[in-house]
């Protein structure tokens, strides 16, 4: 009989992580994502465990989309002594060429001011998770497939990508193993898009699987309509323009950065964005804007058409004073500014990168405002300045925190809870539901709601093993 262990993104959105032991002939171990942990007090930890007995037993491994939280220890992996095939999409491949490198630059860096804070303790230096080495070998080991394409994997499994609508290249998995004489069809959702958000196109529905792994991101709520939050981030940009104060907007690279710079363009050729400078302060997320920009027949053509209609055609005509920020100079002119400016900057909850200088330079002036258009993780920067924090740590320092927080959740690339629920009804034969990336009050919501809706689900737990 084959098996299903849950190892990450169970409790926590953050980590995914899942082993699929399948019963053949010659029995074979499939490793579905391989995600790093972010925020909270044990991630560095549970990142930095071994991974080599893992490692060296695998076949194979399937990766959904490109975010750090599914993909972020492949090279870790890789290091530990990981030699096979790592299936993802061709997108997802591109991706991750940018996010592995720019995860093991930042690491090397901050590990680097670390150990010389150790060595000057007297205590042990770390080790790092892993290097460029590293993440080149991962990469080479990559395969990547088309959505629809029918793949044949080790153990006689079959997989195909459907389209998650999420980011750029984020798939749905689905696996058909074989386990005790019959074939069982897994289907991962991976992270669902938010139907309706620009640039991508809405989740594909699945209707056949005997077992369905669901992310519950967002599963005790709904977002609020996006035409609602795009008049509320209008409005924030009025308010901040009349005090006088900056707009500070922690992004994710890849989805959240594409999403906001669509909206900004729309509004300024509506004649509502009424700032004249806008900086984009990310090298990650420069790259990642420049590789939807060349696979924009990936995206939905409806919103690249409004684009190209907005602007006459003239790519430098979608947001006039715009600036993408590349080098530590640059950026660093940027604090010099006290008001009339977007800054849209990494992380996304504001864990690291050029976020935190941006910070650190404008949460006490109460005429900034500060955007928070994504999901924030407990544990996070992010998620005290939304859940009220009068004061916070950054870089170092204890900060007060004056400036105004805006939570938009109808920027959201995660499904809400109605879109869930829409998305799990379209299954026929009542699968087993196992309900995972989700907070416990996120998941627990989820599965009520489902049961109301005549369907029953499963909230595993950290290691659980169980029978396809």
């Amino acid at each position: 009989m084959s098996t299903l262990t849950f190892l990450g993104a169970v409790g926590e959105v953050t980590g995914s992580r899942y082993l699929i032991d399948i019963d053949d002939d010659a029995p074979v171990k499939l490793l579905l994502e391989c995600g790093l942990r972010q925020g909270g007090p044990d991630a560095e930890r549970r990142n930095a465990e071994p991974m080599a007995d893992l490692a060296r037993s695998l076949s194979v491994v399937v990766i959904s989309h490109g975010h750090l939280d599914h993909a972020g220890l492949l090279p870790r992996l890789v290091r530990e002594g990981y030699r096979g095939p790592i299936h993802c999409t061709g997108e997802t491949l591109e991706l991750l060429d940018i996010m592995l490198r720019d995860a093991a630059a930042v690491m090397g860096r901050d590990l680097e001011w670390e150990n010389r804070r150790r060595i000057r303790a007297g205590r042990q230096p770390l080790q790092a998770l892993y290097e460029q080495t590293d993440v080149d070998r991962a990469l080479e080991q990559c395969v990547p497939h088309s959505y629809g394409e029918v793949v044949t994997l080790p153990g006689d499994a079959r997989l195909v990508f459907r389209d998650a609508g999420h980011i750029l290249g984020s798939a749905i998995v689905e696996l058909n193993v074989p386990s005790g004489g019959r074939r069982r069809q897994i289907v991962f959702s991976g992270d669902l898009g938010n139907p309706g958000s620009p640039l991508m196109r809405d989740p594909e529905r699945v209707s056949g699987a005997d077992v369905v792994l669901m992310e519950s991101t967002y599963g005790n709520r709904d977002h609020r309509p996006q035409e609602e939050s795009i008049e509320e981030f209008a409005q924030v940009l009025e308010a901040a323009h009349d005090e006088g104060g900056n707009v500070l907007i922690p992004a994710f690279a890849v989805g959240r950065t594409q999403e906001i710079l669509f909206h900004l363009s729309r509004l300024h050729h509506a004649g509502r964005l009424r700032q004249q400078r806008v900086f984009l302060d990310s090298p990650m997320a420069i790259r990642v804007t420049e590789l939807y920009a060349r696979n924009w027949r990936a995206l939905d053509q409806k919103d690249v058409s409004s684009l190209n209609e907005s602007a006459g055609g003239e790519p430098h005509r979608f947001l006039p004073g715009f600036r993408a920020t590349r080098t530590v100079e640059e950026s660093m002119e940027i604090n010099r500014i006290h008001g009339g400016a977007v800054i849209i900057a990494g992380s996304g909850m504001c864990t690291g990168g050029r976020i935190l200088h941006h910070l650190r330079y404008n949460l006490g002036r109460s005429s900034t405002h500060i955007v928070i258009a994504g999901f924030q993780a407990a544990g996070t920067l992010g998620r005290a300045l939304v859940d009220g924090a009068t004061e916070v740590r950054v870089l170092g320092e204890t900060l007060p925190v004056r400036a105004q927080i805006h939570t938009i959740g109808g920027f959201s690339a995660h499904a809400g809870q109605r879109d869930l629920l829409s998305w799990a009804g379209a299954f026929r034969d009542e699968p087993r539901l196992y309900l995972v990336h989700g907070e416990t009050v996120a998941r627990e919501a989820l599965r009520e709601a489902l049961l109301a809706h005549g369907l029953h689900a499963v909230i595993p737990e950290l290691e659980e093993v169980v029978a396809l």
